[in-house]
C-alpha cells in the first residue's frame, strides 16, 4: 500500500496529524495536540493493500504515530501495514466496526518495520499482477463460473489472498489445490460484489467526478428500482446502470426528499372530469408541483400542465357533484389600480412661482385672442383717394393693416421728427367709427325676448316741508 503522508503535518505540532484526506479510510484526527489522547489509548489502526483494514494491540508500548509503517501479527507469519489512526478516536472507530475491547482474537503489534521487512514485502508486491493472469486462466481450464479481481500478498510473502466475483455458489476446492500447488503459498479465497470491484479498481463515473466507491464510500447499500420510479426517472438499463454494471448508488442520494415532497401532491390516480372531458396524469415535476394531464389514458392529446393547487381543487369539486370549464384556472378580476398623488409633491412651495411665470410669459395674449374682433374696415375708398403718384409707384407694396386698438394720433416722441411720420412708411388709415364696430356686434348677437315690465307700485311722494320748520 502506497501511503502518502505530509510531512509537514497540521499547525499544531508534526504527527502525522494531516487535513489531506488521500484514501477513502482515513480519519482526520482532531485530537493530534492532545499528548493524553494518544498515551491513554493501546489500540492502533493498520491499513493494508486497497480497503482492507485491521485494529491490532500495542503490547509492547511502542511510540506510534500516524504514518509509521510496522509489522503485526498474521496467521501465519507476519504482515506490513501503515498506522492510519492513535489514540482515543481509535476506540470510536472499534466501536462503529462492532469491535469489541474485551475480544481476545485481537492481534498485537510486533515491531516498526525493518529494512529486511521492506524488501520482502516489495518483492511480494511485484508477484501480485502475474499471480492474477495465471490464476484467470486455471479458473477458465477448470471452467469455473468466477472472475478474480485481485491478488493481495502477505508482507511475508507466505500468504495470498484471491478476491473473486460470482454470481452462483462456485465450488472452487479444486481450484485452491492447482493454485497453492502453483504458487507455493497458502492461499485465502474472498468473495466481493462488483461494487466493492469498481472501487478497487477506480474510475470516472458521468458525472466527470471520481467514482464514490473509490472516493470515499465504504459501506454499500442496495439500490431498487423503485428509487428511480419516486424521481420520475426513465428505467432505461443504460443510463441507470455505472461502470459495475449495477444500478448506481447516488439513486439513493436524494430519494427521501422525493418521498416527502409526494406526500403532500395529489394521487395520480385520480383522474380529472371537466365538461370538455376527462383528463388522466401523464407526469409530475415534483419540485415545482407541477403536474401534466392528457385527455387520452393511453396516447399523448392536449397536454396540460397546471399547479398542484389546482388540482386539488378540481378533485373537490369532482366530489361535489361541479366540473369546471377547463383545467386552468379561471381569470380573476383585477381590482382598479388607482393613482395617488403624493401630498408632499402637491405642497410645493414653487407652485404659484411656476403659474405666475407662465402668465407673465403670455403677456397676456390669451385675453386678447379670447376678444372678439370685429371686421376689418374696406380699404379700397382709401386706396382711390391716394394721389395717383403713389398708386403708379407703389402698386407693389402691401397695404398697411390697422390696429382698432390704436389711437390714430401721432406720438410726438418717434424718431424722424415731432408728429411726422416715417420715411417709406404708407399713411395711416382713419380708426373706423365706434358706431359702425357696436352696430356689428349687436347684429351679430342674438336677439333677447323681450322681458315682461313689471308692475310696480307707485312709490308716495314725500310730503314738502311746511314753511318756517327749522332743521
Amino acid at each position: 500500500m502506497d501511503f502518502k503522508h505530509d510531512n509537514k503535518g497540521c499547525n499544531l505540532n508534526n504527527k502525522g496529524c494531516s487535513t489531506k484526506m488521500d484514501t477513502k479510510l482515513n480519519t482526520f484526527d482532531w485530537l493530534c495536540d492532545i499528548d493524553e489522547a494518544h498515551n491513554q489509548c493501546e489500540f492502533i489502526e493498520v491499513q493494508f493493500k486497497n480497503t482492507r483494514k485491521g485494529y491490532y494491540r500495542n503490547s509492547n508500548g511502542l511510540q506510534l504515530y500516524k504514518g509509521d509503517v510496522v509489522a503485526v501479527e498474521a496467521t501465519p507469519g507476519h504482515d506490513i501495514g501503515t498506522v492510519t489512526l492513535t489514540g482515543r478516536l481509535v476506540l470510536l472507530q472499534m466501536k462503529k466496526m462492532g469491535i469489541r475491547v474485551e475480544n481476545a482474537e485481537i492481534k498485537r503489534v510486533y515491531r516498526k518495520a525493518r529494512p529486511v521487512d521492506l524488501e520482502k514485502f516489495e518483492e511480494a508486491k511485484a508477484r501480485e499482477n502475474d499471480t492474477m493472469l495465471r490464476a484467470r486462466l486455471i479458473a477458465d481450464d477448470l471452467r469455473l463460473n468466477m472472475k478474480i479481481g485481485d491478488v493481495e500478498y502477505q508482507g511475508d510473502g507466505n500468504k495470498a489472498i484471491f478476491y473473486y466475483i460470482a454470481d452462483d455458489r462456485v465450488d472452487f476446492r479444486q481450484l485452491i489445490k492447482v493454485l497453492a500447488d502453483t504458487f507455493k503459498v497458502r492461499i485465502e479465497m474472498k468473495q466481493i460484489g462488483a461494487r466493492q470491484e469498481a472501487g478497487r479498481i477506480g474510475g470516472i463515473g458521468p458525472c466527470g467526478r471520481p467514482l464514490c466507491c473509490s472516493s470515499w464510500m465504504s459501506n454499500f447499500v442496495s439500490v431498487a428500482t423503485s428509487a428511480a420510479r419516486y424521481q420520475d426517472i426513465s428505467l432505461n438499463p443504460q443510463k441507470l446502470a455505472g461502470q459495475c454494471a449495477k444500478l448506481k448508488c447516488c439513486l439513493n442520494y436524494e430519494v427521501d426528499s422525493y418521498v416527502e415532497v409526494q406526500k403532500q401532491l395529489p394521487s395520480r390516480e385520480i383522474p380529472l372530469e371537466t365538461k370538455d372531458g376527462t383528463y388522466y396524469h401523464f407526469k409530475t415535476d415534483i419540485f415545482n408541483r407541477l403536474m401534466t394531464y392528457s385527455s387520452d389514458r393511453n396516447v399523448l392529446a392536449n397536454l396540460t400542465t397546471i399547479h398542484a393547487d389546482r388540482v386539488f381543487e378540481i378533485i373537490n369539486q369532482n366530489k361535489k357533484g361541479v366540473k369546471p370549464e377547463n383545467l386552468l384556472e379561471e381569470p380573476q378580476k383585477k381590482a382598479p389600480q388607482r393613482d395617488f398623488q403624493d401630498g408632499v409633491g402637491e405642497e410645493s412651495l414653487t407652485r404659484f412661482d411656476r403659474e405666475k411665470r407662465k402668465k407673465l410669459n403670455n403677456g397676456g395674449r390669451d385675453r386678447d385672442r379670447e376678444k372678439p374682433r370685429g371686421p376689418r374696415p374696406n380699404n379700397n375708398n382709401n386706396n382711390n383717394n391716394q394721389s395717383p403718384q403713389s398708386a403708379t409707384g407703389d402698386n407693389q407694396a402691401t397695404p398697411e393693416r390697422t390696429n382698432p386698438n390704436r389711437n390714430n394720433r401721432e406720438n410726438p416722441n418717434r424718431r424722424g421728427g415731432e408728429g411726422q411720420p416715417r420715411q417709406n412708411r404708407p399713411e395711416r388709415q382713419p380708426r373706423p367709427d365706434n358706431t359702425e364696430r357696436n352696430n356689428t356686434e349687436r347684429n351679430d348677437r342674438p336677439e333677447r325676448p323681450n322681458r315682461p315690465s313689471r308692475n310696480r307700485p307707485n312709490r308716495p311722494q314725500r310730503p314738502e316741508n311746511p314753511e318756517g320748520s327749522g332743521k
